[in-house]
């Protein structure tokens, strides 16, 4: 029992003392090489697993989703004011819920034509990869200082997508098992959004209540990172989504406690501890999405991680510059989005932490499960260093720095 405790400790201060040393390099290479921070750790991940392939550190789906990823997300949900995102509210409706069902039915349906394989298995990989993660992005958006309203849109649409794309992948992969039809996982789906955002709505403001009780602030900040984690294992354990339920309470807490009802001194406690939280989870999850990735898996998979990024790719434009390109021509004016906007948006659909912890989540003897694993990890892995490594070039390219 002990041996095992101070392993994951070893291991924690390994991974943190890469973060420190990736950080360092990034910060010397930074005014020569477009590589920002969370990019270079994927790749000191990638270079660890190439480098010691007998090397084996246990990733599990549990310590991605339910140990790195709620606190991402609060932490990002807490700062999340509402009054940007109400004005952004229909671009991330159709980015986090259509769009997100369009561009799993669309690479499912093109992977499934092109590779053979099997559409209900080819649905659960376009299922997998159908969330955005633009960690990567938004801190490019931060040291450019891109407008606000573009990094709202970014950030809110990833945050409501990653919920609707989990709920998602447990439609298909109940598909893939049970066959249940498309009535039945569209009534799943609501029922889960509806439960999860209620669960949120209900731990977000219980959490400001007892914020409001103490006059402690480390008290209250402890409370923040209960809410967070709680309403996420909460949600989970009632087959609901934890993610759309955390974010829903980081919301909350961001919007109604740190902003109206809270002492200033607790809300710059709880700005400063939720920024280092998030620091550390990010450097963390994205060392792990490296060493996860594995060589063998990239080769087998290539057919599909090439036709699954194209498709993917492709939904993405179709989205951004068709459904919400065109629908903006038909609103008022007042809330119409540039062409530069939509190109940012576009180019900032990378795929990250939740692709992988899902991929980790499949069932053992899920057929083709290595095939599939391959191609989300590559998929991951080419969205990152592609997209990634150009963001910064497309931003400035698309003449937004000058916008708000």
């Amino acid at each position: 029992m002990g041996n095992e405790g101070i392993a994951g400790i070893e291991l924690l201060v390994i991974l943190l003392a890469i973060a420190v040393v990736v950080a360092i390099a990034v910060a010397k290479v930074s005014s020569r090489l477009p590589i920002p921070y969370s990019v270079a750790l994927v790749i000191a991940g990638f270079a660890i697993s190439l480098a010691g392939p007998g090397l084996h550190i246990e990733i599990t789906h549990e310590l991605i989703l339910a140990v790195l990823i709620p606190g991402l997300v609060f932490e990002a949900a807490y700062k999340l004011h509402l009054d940007e995102l109400r004005r952004a509210f229909p671009v991330v409706a159709v980015l986090a819920v259509p769009g997100v069902a369009v561009t799993a039915g669309v690479v499912g349906a093109v992977v499934s034509a092109v590779t053979g394989l099997e559409l209900p298995l080819a649905f659960l990989l376009g299922a997998i990869v159908c969330a955005t993660d633009p960690v990567a992005v938004i801190a490019i958006f931060k040291r450019l200082r891109a407008p606000a309203s573009l990094t709202t849109v970014v950030e809110a649409e990833s945050l409501l997508n990653d919920g609707t794309g989990v709920v998602l992948f447990g439609i298909a992969l109940t598909a893939v098992t049970t066959h249940v039809g498309i009535a039945d996982g569209l009534a799943t789906f609501a029922i889960a959004v509806a439960a999860s955002t209620l669960l949120g709505l209900s731990a977000g403001f219980v959490g400001v209540r007892v914020m409001n009780l103490v006059d402690d602030r480390l008290v209250e900040v402890m409370a923040s990172v209960v809410v967070a984690y709680g309403t996420y294992l909460v949600a989970e354990h009632f087959h609901q989504s934890g993610i759309i339920a955390t974010v829903v309470a980081g919301m909350v807490i961001g919007n109604t406690g740190a902003r109206w009802t809270l002492p200033e001194i607790t809300t710059q406690a709880l700005d400063t501890v939720w920024e280092f939280i998030a620091y550390l989870l990010t450097a963390v999850v994205f060392l792990l999405v490296g060493v996860a990735i594995t060589p063998g898996d990239l080769a087998v998979a290539l057919p599909v991680i090439v036709v699954g990024y194209l498709a993917m790719t492709a939904a993405r434009a179709a989205i951004v510059y068709g459904v919400i390109g065109i629908g903006q021509r038909l609103g008022p004016p007042g809330v119409r989005l540039s062409l530069g906007y939509q190109h940012v948006m576009f180019w900032a659909g990378l795929r990250g932490a939740i692709a992988v912890a899902l991929v980790l989540a499949l069932p053992p003897d899920l057929p083709q499960r290595h095939l599939i694993a391959g191609g989300v990890f590559g998929i991951v892995l080419v969205t990152l260093l592609v997209q990634g490594t150009t963001a910064g070039w497309v931003v400035r390219r698309a003449g937004v720095l000058t916008a708000d």
